[in-house]
């Protein structure tokens, strides 16, 4: 594995997604795989997943650790509602990972808030 070096300052987007099918926000499976794809399209090394199913018709939590930092989804299926975060230092792209995660979920609407990550001075 390649080490790079990230500066400790970054871009984190806390994005609220709603008007979701409520079949896309059930699947572990499809959102590890839609948010591992997200990652990689922005740049970032995926490190680790875990992602966890409250049950067949209930929604999904899931994150991703990344070199870069992480990537978070929590759904809520019977909402058609799911809560993104991406922080993202280095190079990466945390705003190509939220697009292709909101275009491939479908979602109506999309609501982001954005902050500059950094330390002091």
């Amino acid at each position: 594995m390649t080490q790079n070096v990230h500066l400790p300052l970054g871009t984190h987007l806390l994005a609220d997604l709603s008007g979701v099918a409520a079949a896309r926000l059930r699947d572990c499976a499809a959102l590890d795989a839609l948010l591992r794809q997200a990652a990689i399209a922005a740049g970032a090394q995926v490190l680790h997943g875990h992602f966890h199913s409250f049950g067949v018709e209930a929604g999904v939590t899931g994150v991703l650790l990344l070199a870069e930092s992480h990537i978070s989804i929590h759904t809520w299926p019977e909402a058609g509602f799911a809560a993104v975060d991406i922080f993202m230092c280095g190079a990466a792209r945390p705003q190509l990972a939220l697009d292709i995660i909101a275009t491939a979920l479908q979602a109506q609407h999309c609501a982001v808030h954005a902050a500059r990550r950094a330390p002091p001075g």
